[in-house]
C-alpha cells in the first residue's frame, strides 16, 4: 500500500510542478532569440506535458536558453524537457507586438503558429484581433518567402 501511494502522491508532484510552469516568459523589448521547449513528466504512467516559449536578450545561441531553462526544470525531478526548435522575437511593448520568425541553426525552426498560440494567450491586451490570414502555399509563394500575419502577431516563414 505505501508504494501505491507514494507513487500517486509522485504523480501528483509532476501534474503540480507542469502546471506551476508558466507559459511564456520573454524579455519585454527588443529582438532576441527564442526556442519553444516541450516540458514532461517523467513518472511511470504520466504521459502529461506542456509546451513552453522562453526568449531573451542576453542569449548569443539558442542553446544558451535551452540549457539553462531546462537545467532549473529538471534540478527538481520528476520534469524532462525537449526543444523542439526556434526562431527569434521582436517584442515592441509600447506598440504591444510581437513578431515571431526565424529558426535556430542547432534545433531548427520551431512551429512558430504553436509559440504564437502561446503568445496570444500571455498578451491578449494586444491589439487587433487574432485573426489568420490566408496562407498561401503554392510555390511561388514559399519561393519568394511571403509571410502570415495573425493580427499584430507575425510569423515569418522564411530562413532568416
Amino acid at each position: 500500500m505505501k508504494t501505491r501511494k507514494w507513487i500517486s502522491e509522485s504523480k501528483m508532484a509532476a501534474a503540480v510542478r507542469l502546471a506551476e510552469v508558466p507559459a511564456v516568459d520573454i524579455d519585454a523589448d527588443g529582438v532576441f532569440k527564442y526556442v519553444l521547449i516541450r516540458v514532461s513528466s517523467t513518472e511511470e504512467g504520466d504521459d502529461s506535458s506542456v509546451d513552453i516559449v522562453r526568449g531573451y536578450a542576453w542569449a548569443e545561441y539558442h542553446a544558451d536558453i535551452y540549457d539553462r531553462v531546462a537545467a532549473e526544470l529538471e534540478k527538481g525531478g520528476n520534469l524532462d524537457c525537449e526543444c523542439l526548435g526556434g526562431g527569434r522575437i521582436k517584442h515592441d511593448s509600447k506598440a504591444k507586438k510581437i513578431h515571431v520568425y526565424g529558426y535556430s541553426v542547432g534545433f531548427g525552426r520551431a512551429n512558430h503558429s504553436v509559440s504564437t498560440e502561446k503568445l496570444k494567450t500571455r498578451y491578449p491586451d494586444y491589439e487587433g484581433a487574432m485573426r489568420q490570414n490566408k496562407i498561401l502555399h503554392s510555390p511561388a509563394a514559399k519561393k519568394y518567402n511571403l509571410h502570415v500575419t495573425l493580427g499584430l502577431f507575425k510569423m515569418l516563414d522564411s530562413k532568416v
